[in-house]
């Protein structure tokens, strides 16, 4: 290599230096996940955390729905079974994955609108396998408690009375309570895979 030519290499690795000190520093602080870069919440990873909610043989059949920016549903995946799996939103309290029947998403829908108590005629059946976050076990409307993270678990949506049932009102792993009792949307929380 001719002394013109391996000082232009030097003066050339002393221009991009800095630039690889930097990439450098990226790949190091992501290696050891200091750096959190934004993931893409693509179709296909919506659909894959909508059905990791239920029980692989009611997800892979179910119908997957999302809420667009503007609040609307959006279909992602058809289905065939009944159930509608959602993706939920992990940034957000209250937004887990779930995969409930056609009652069970009556209740849901009853719950947001703020209705005085659920209109579904029949219990439904929740999944929320992949765990969720929640603010009370104890007040439906309660939105400044801090998060309380749940593990996978299952729900009966049906106003359940713990006096005639017998069964208790506050968490219990991996046992089976009430959730909101003495609201009109009480239920039965099971905290086991079914």
């Amino acid at each position: 290599m001719s002394a013109g030519a391996e000082m232009e290499r030097r003066t050339d690795l002393q221009q991009h230096r800095p630039v690889l000190f930097v990439l450098v520093g990226f790949a190091l602080l992501g290696a050891t996940g200091l750096l959190k870069l934004p993931s893409i919440d693509t179709r296909q990873a919506k659909i894959a955390r909508a059905m990791s909610a239920g029980p692989h043989d009611i997800a892979r059949s179910a119908r997957i729905i999302d809420t667009d920016a503007n609040g609307n549903t959006v279909v992602l995946r058809e289905g065939s079974n009944g159930f509608t799996c959602i993706p939920g939103n992990p940034k957000v309290i209250e937004d887990s994955p779930m995969c409930v029947d056609a009652a069970s998403l009556q209740w849901f829908a009853d719950a947001k609108a703020h209705k005085p108590r659920p209109t579904n005629t029949v219990p439904g059946i929740t999944y929320m396998l992949a765990g969720a976050t929640q603010r009370s076990d104890s007040d439906p409307n309660d939105k400044t408690s801090p998060a309380i993270h749940v593990g996978p678990h299952w729900m009966v949506m049906w106003p359940f009375d713990p006096k005639s049932t017998g069964l208790p009102t506050t968490h219990r792993d991996p046992d089976a309570y009430i959730m909101w009792a003495g609201s009109p949307y009480a239920h039965l929380h099971v905290m086991a895979r079914p």
